[in-house]
């Protein structure tokens, strides 16, 4: 029963109780206002997204990068990269491609595979301009691939062509003499061991490495004649195997003229904003590359290449 004369005690009771509810209203109003304050920014972000898509870029160039031996990195093996292009050319927004080479070549099957991939590509999306940009070097595999772009750029001191392919290697023959170390090689199959460094080597074997590498040229011939067509400037030595500096590629319709990325997105492609879609590695990858290539070349497997 609550007396009629409360005590000091009991009022400050009552005062603290009051304060209490209005404390705990207060914080269900805040709570209230914040969450109303939430969805007016969301709401807002949305508004602009959908009402005022000016701001977003609704087109883009999407640029794929190939840097270094091809074939023998991991981001330049034709499979990793014709995966990245065709995520570029079906990728919505996309105004134009770009390959963007600085690479002295590599394997010749992995430089025709991306070629040909890039030719279907073309097919699939006639609509999409496919643009090569040579930066340092864009010579013998890279350039097979930037063979099947719609244009190829340059700058005027990038070094292009080495149309052509080398297989080399070394002889240690008298060595072994010198050394008084006696060759024993057996093998079922009279050319499994062809050219091999330990023995004198043969004419008709080199006869037939010869023909292999032959082949492969007017392989890369025909894959550059066909891209560049009647802008080639008819010179013996274009397939010679020699390369030119950017300006003299340009003249022999080796390259379209001289322009970086930059130039090429803003004034060719009217697309200023620059998406990349190259291979993208983690660490892991990184380190059994190079233990991948240093395996590769102590084996001689990275003898044979497109220049």
């Amino acid at each position: 029963m609550k007396s009629e004369n409360p005590t000091e005690l009991e009022r400050l009771v009552e005062i603290l109780t009051r304060e209490l509810r209005r404390d705990r209203s207060r914080r269900r109003w805040f709570r209230v206002w914040a969450f109303t304050a939430v969805l007016l920014i969301a709401g807002s972000s949305l508004t602009w997204f959908l009402i005022e898509p000016e701001h977003q870029p609704l087109t883009y160039t999407a640029v794929i990068e190939i840097s270094g031996l091809i074939g023998l990195d991991q981001e330049n093996m034709a499979q990793d990269l014709a995966s990245s292009f065709e995520d570029a050319f079906s990728a919505e927004g996309t105004a134009g491609v770009v390959i963007l080479i600085n690479s002295p070549g590599g394997s010749p099957v992995q430089s025709g595979q991306v070629y040909r991939t890039l030719r279907g590509l073309k097919q699939a999306y006639p609509q999409i301009p496919l643009i090569a940009v040579i930066s340092d070097i864009g010579a013998s595999g890279a350039y097979y691939i930037a063979a099947a772009a719609d244009e190829i750029y340059v700058d005027p001191a990038s070094i292009v062509g080495s149309i052509g392919v080398v297989s080399g290697g070394f002889g240690f023959v008298e060595t072994l003499n010198k050394l008084g170390i006696e060759r024993r090689l057996i093998t079922a199959g009279e050319r499994k061991a062809m050219l091999d460094p330990f023995s004198p080597a043969k004419p008709e074997e080199e006869q037939i490495l010869q023909g292999i590498l032959d082949d492969i040229h007017s392989q890369f011939i025909y894959a550059v004649q066909q891209g560049r067509g009647a802008r080639l400037k008819e010179d013996p030595d274009v397939f010679s195997g020699r390369v030119w500096s950017g300006r003299d590629a340009v003249h022999l319709g080796l390259a379209d003229g001289t322009a970086s990325l930059t130039e090429v997105a803003e004034g060719i492609l009217n697309a200023p904003t620059i998406i990349d879609f190259s291979v993208q590695r983690d660490w892991r990858s990184a380190v059994f590359e190079q233990l991948g290539v240093s395996i590769a070349k102590t084996l001689g497997l990275s003898g044979l290449q497109v220049r």
